[in-house]
């Protein structure tokens, strides 16, 4: 008998699993450098909501378009800070 539990992942699955945990991740790091706390907080909400709304999609090819769409979001926000003269690495007042 293993001693897995039936729900264990396999590795490509767990290495799925650790792309989308280190994107969320940075998506949050991130969107503590905006500087309007409204727009911080509609941020996080937008966040937080997208990847709720795909937390149980199993299909590794949707997980990789996911991915890939969650990277172009963060580009495109990490790119608007920049234009607006917050650069990368630095904090915002919270």
């Amino acid at each position: 008998m293993s001693k897995l539990p039936k729900a264990a992942l396999s590795l490509k699955q767990f290495m799925l699993r650790q792309e989308v945990l280190k994107l969320y991740r940075t998506i949050f790091r991130t969107i503590r450098q905006v500087p309007d706390a409204s727009s911080r907080h509609e941020l996080r909400e937008w966040a937080r909501s997208d990847f709720r709304a795909n937390r149980n999609q199993t299909e590794e090819l949707a997980i990789k378009m996911l991915i890939q769409h969650a990277n172009r979001s963060l580009k495109e926000l990490q790119t608007s800070l920049e234009l607006s003269g917050t650069p990368a690495g630095t904090k915002a007042a919270k």
